[in-house]
Protein backbone atom coordinates (compact mmCIF):
# COMPACT_ATOMS: atom_id res chain seq x y z
CA UNK A 1 0.00 0.00 0.00
CA UNK A 2 1.31 3.43 -0.96
CA UNK A 3 0.54 6.28 1.46
CA UNK A 4 -1.19 9.42 0.16
CA UNK A 5 -2.35 12.66 1.81
CA UNK A 6 -5.91 11.27 1.90
CA UNK A 7 -4.94 7.75 2.97
CA UNK A 8 -1.90 7.86 5.27
CA UNK A 9 -0.18 4.77 6.68
CA UNK A 10 0.41 4.41 10.43
CA UNK A 11 3.52 2.49 11.45
CA UNK A 12 4.40 1.55 15.05
CA UNK A 13 7.97 2.56 15.92
CA UNK A 14 9.56 0.63 18.81
CA UNK A 15 7.38 0.81 21.91
CA UNK A 16 6.90 4.57 22.07
CA UNK A 17 6.05 6.15 18.72
CA UNK A 18 3.79 6.10 15.68
CA UNK A 19 4.99 7.22 12.25
CA UNK A 20 2.25 8.73 10.07
CA UNK A 21 3.23 8.60 6.38
CA UNK A 22 1.44 10.77 3.80
CA UNK A 23 3.65 9.99 0.80
CA UNK A 24 6.90 8.46 -0.40
CA UNK A 25 8.52 11.42 -2.18
CA UNK A 26 8.92 15.15 -1.61
CA UNK A 27 5.44 16.52 -2.29
CA UNK A 28 3.79 19.77 -1.22
CA UNK A 29 0.35 18.20 -0.66
CA UNK A 30 1.81 15.48 1.55
CA UNK A 31 3.84 18.03 3.49
CA UNK A 32 0.80 20.22 4.09
CA UNK A 33 -0.95 17.15 5.53
CA UNK A 34 2.01 16.71 7.88
CA UNK A 35 1.73 20.33 9.02
CA UNK A 36 -2.04 20.13 9.49
CA UNK A 37 -1.80 17.01 11.64
CA UNK A 38 1.07 18.50 13.63
CA UNK A 39 -1.03 21.62 14.28
CA UNK A 40 -4.11 19.58 15.21
CA UNK A 41 -2.10 17.39 17.59
CA UNK A 42 -0.60 20.44 19.29
CA UNK A 43 -4.13 21.80 19.87
CA UNK A 44 -5.55 18.43 20.96
CA UNK A 45 -2.81 16.09 22.22
CA UNK A 46 -3.59 12.51 23.16
CA UNK A 47 -2.95 11.12 26.62
CA UNK A 48 0.75 10.40 27.08
CA UNK A 49 1.80 12.61 24.15
CA UNK A 50 5.48 13.59 24.34
CA UNK A 51 6.57 15.13 21.03
CA UNK A 52 5.76 15.34 17.34
CA UNK A 53 8.58 15.56 14.80
CA UNK A 54 7.52 16.72 11.30
CA UNK A 55 9.54 15.71 8.24
CA UNK A 56 8.98 16.00 4.48
CA UNK A 57 6.04 13.61 4.14
CA UNK A 58 5.65 12.02 7.55
CA UNK A 59 5.09 12.88 11.20
CA UNK A 60 6.67 10.96 14.07
CA UNK A 61 4.45 11.04 17.15
CA UNK A 62 6.23 10.02 20.34
CA UNK A 63 4.32 8.97 23.48
CA UNK A 64 4.85 7.59 26.98
CA UNK A 65 4.37 3.80 26.75
CA UNK A 66 3.48 3.68 30.45
CA UNK A 67 0.47 5.90 29.75
CA UNK A 68 -0.82 4.77 26.35
CA UNK A 69 -0.10 2.46 23.41
CA UNK A 70 0.15 2.40 19.62
CA UNK A 71 -3.50 1.54 19.00
CA UNK A 72 -4.84 4.30 21.25
CA UNK A 73 -2.53 6.93 19.76
CA UNK A 74 -3.36 5.82 16.22
CA UNK A 75 -7.08 6.07 16.96
CA UNK A 76 -6.58 9.61 18.27
CA UNK A 77 -4.63 10.59 15.17
CA UNK A 78 -7.32 9.14 12.91
CA UNK A 79 -9.91 11.21 14.72
CA UNK A 80 -7.85 14.36 14.21
CA UNK A 81 -7.50 13.58 10.51
CA UNK A 82 -11.26 13.34 10.07
CA UNK A 83 -11.55 17.01 11.08
CA UNK A 84 -9.47 18.60 8.34
CA UNK A 85 -8.60 22.26 8.27
CA UNK A 86 -8.86 24.00 4.91
CA UNK A 87 -5.37 25.47 5.19
CA UNK A 88 -2.15 24.56 6.91
CA UNK A 89 -0.63 26.53 9.75
CA UNK A 90 0.43 30.04 8.75
CA UNK A 91 4.22 30.26 8.93
CA UNK A 92 6.31 33.40 9.13
CA UNK A 93 8.34 34.78 6.25
CA UNK A 94 12.07 34.88 7.02
CA UNK A 95 14.64 36.84 5.07
CA UNK A 96 18.10 35.36 4.50
CA UNK A 97 20.89 37.46 3.04
CA UNK A 98 23.16 35.80 0.49
CA UNK A 99 26.33 36.87 -1.28
CA UNK A 100 27.26 35.18 -4.55
CA UNK A 101 30.83 36.52 -4.71
CA UNK A 102 33.07 33.97 -6.52
CA UNK A 103 35.19 33.45 -3.40
CA UNK A 104 32.05 32.47 -1.46
CA UNK A 105 30.36 30.40 -4.18
CA UNK A 106 32.87 27.76 -5.32
CA UNK A 107 30.28 25.71 -7.23
CA UNK A 108 28.37 28.52 -8.93
CA UNK A 109 30.32 28.28 -12.19
CA UNK A 110 29.91 24.49 -12.29
CA UNK A 111 26.17 24.75 -11.66
CA UNK A 112 25.96 27.28 -14.49
CA UNK A 113 27.89 24.98 -16.82
CA UNK A 114 25.82 21.90 -15.99
CA UNK A 115 22.49 23.72 -16.32
CA UNK A 116 23.46 25.59 -19.49
CA UNK A 117 22.89 28.95 -17.81
CA UNK A 118 25.09 31.91 -17.05
CA UNK A 119 26.16 32.46 -13.45
CA UNK A 120 23.84 35.47 -13.26
CA UNK A 121 20.94 33.38 -14.55
CA UNK A 122 21.63 30.76 -11.85
CA UNK A 123 21.59 33.53 -9.24
CA UNK A 124 18.34 34.96 -10.60
CA UNK A 125 16.75 31.52 -10.58
CA UNK A 126 17.87 30.90 -7.01
CA UNK A 127 16.50 34.23 -5.83
CA UNK A 128 13.16 33.50 -7.52
CA UNK A 129 12.60 30.21 -5.69
CA UNK A 130 9.45 29.66 -3.64
CA UNK A 131 11.11 28.39 -0.44
CA UNK A 132 9.48 26.81 2.60
CA UNK A 133 11.00 25.05 5.61
CA UNK A 134 10.11 21.36 5.33
CA UNK A 135 12.11 19.87 8.19
CA UNK A 136 15.21 20.00 10.38
CA UNK A 137 17.84 17.29 10.26
CA UNK A 138 21.46 16.15 9.99
CA UNK A 139 22.99 18.89 12.17
CA UNK A 140 21.78 21.65 14.55
CA UNK A 141 19.88 24.32 12.64
CA UNK A 142 19.98 22.49 9.31
CA UNK A 143 16.61 23.59 7.90
CA UNK A 144 15.77 21.76 4.69
CA UNK A 145 13.99 24.12 2.30
CA UNK A 146 11.90 23.01 -0.65
CA UNK A 147 11.34 25.23 -3.67
CA UNK A 148 14.51 25.31 -5.78
CA UNK A 149 13.46 26.16 -9.37
CA UNK A 150 13.67 23.25 -11.78
CA UNK A 151 16.16 24.97 -14.08
CA UNK A 152 18.90 24.79 -11.42
CA UNK A 153 18.07 21.43 -9.87
CA UNK A 154 21.05 19.08 -9.94
CA UNK A 155 21.75 15.74 -8.30
CA UNK A 156 24.20 15.74 -5.43
CA UNK A 157 27.91 15.59 -6.16
CA UNK A 158 29.48 12.13 -6.55
CA UNK A 159 31.41 12.66 -3.31
CA UNK A 160 31.29 15.06 -0.37
CA UNK A 161 33.67 17.98 0.17
CA UNK A 162 35.12 18.56 3.63
CA UNK A 163 35.45 21.83 5.53
CA UNK A 164 32.47 23.71 4.08
CA UNK A 165 32.06 27.00 5.96
CA UNK A 166 29.09 27.83 8.15
CA UNK A 167 26.62 30.06 6.32
CA UNK A 168 27.15 28.34 2.98
CA UNK A 169 24.06 28.34 0.78
CA UNK A 170 23.63 24.90 -0.79
CA UNK A 171 21.31 23.37 -3.36
CA UNK A 172 20.66 19.76 -4.40
CA UNK A 173 17.64 18.62 -6.38
CA UNK A 174 14.60 20.64 -5.22
CA UNK A 175 16.18 21.43 -1.85
CA UNK A 176 18.16 24.33 -0.44
CA UNK A 177 19.96 24.68 2.90
CA UNK A 178 22.06 27.23 4.80
CA UNK A 179 24.78 25.52 6.83
CA UNK A 180 25.31 26.43 10.48
CA UNK A 181 28.56 24.60 11.23
CA UNK A 182 31.83 23.71 9.52
CA UNK A 183 30.71 20.47 7.88
CA UNK A 184 31.24 18.25 4.83
CA UNK A 185 28.62 18.33 2.08
CA UNK A 186 27.88 16.78 -1.28
CA UNK A 187 25.52 19.61 -2.19
CA UNK A 188 26.38 22.51 -4.54
CA UNK A 189 27.74 25.63 -2.81
CA UNK A 190 26.40 28.68 -4.66
CA UNK A 191 26.77 31.45 -2.06
CA UNK A 192 27.22 32.35 1.58
CA UNK A 193 24.97 34.07 4.08
CA UNK A 194 25.81 36.18 7.16
CA UNK A 195 22.27 35.71 8.52
CA UNK A 196 22.46 33.87 11.88
CA UNK A 197 20.43 30.66 11.82
CA UNK A 198 21.47 29.56 15.32
CA UNK A 199 19.94 32.19 17.62
CA UNK A 200 21.56 31.22 20.92
CA UNK A 201 18.11 31.40 22.54
CA UNK A 202 17.29 28.37 24.72
CA UNK A 203 13.57 28.73 24.00
CA UNK A 204 13.92 29.43 20.27
CA UNK A 205 17.31 28.09 19.17
CA UNK A 206 16.78 28.37 15.39
CA UNK A 207 15.68 31.20 13.11
CA UNK A 208 13.12 29.08 11.26
CA UNK A 209 10.10 27.01 12.18
CA UNK A 210 8.84 24.18 10.00
CA UNK A 211 6.20 25.77 7.75
CA UNK A 212 7.94 29.16 7.52
CA UNK A 213 8.66 30.62 4.10
CA UNK A 214 12.11 31.94 3.23
CA UNK A 215 13.10 34.78 0.94
CA UNK A 216 16.74 35.15 -0.14
CA UNK A 217 18.02 38.70 -0.66
CA UNK A 218 21.23 39.32 -2.58
CA UNK A 219 23.97 41.43 -1.00
CA UNK A 220 27.39 42.58 -2.19
CA UNK A 221 30.71 41.30 -0.85
CA UNK A 222 31.20 44.55 1.06
CA UNK A 223 27.77 44.15 2.68
CA UNK A 224 28.59 40.53 3.51
CA UNK A 225 31.87 41.51 5.15
CA UNK A 226 30.18 44.21 7.25
CA UNK A 227 27.37 41.88 8.33
CA UNK A 228 29.87 39.14 9.24
CA UNK A 229 31.85 41.25 11.71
Amino acid sequence: MIPTPDAPIFRPIAERAVLVEFGTALDQAAHMSVLRLDQALAADPCAGFCEAVPAFVNLLVEFDPLTTDHATVTAHLCRLLTTKTTTGPAGNEREVLVCYDPALSPDLAVVAQQTGLTAEAVISAHLSGDYAVFMYGFAPGYAYLGGVPGVIQLDRKPSAVRGVAAGSVLIAGPQCLVTTLLMPTGWWIIGRSPTPILTGDAVRPFLFDVGDTVCFRRITRAEFDRASR
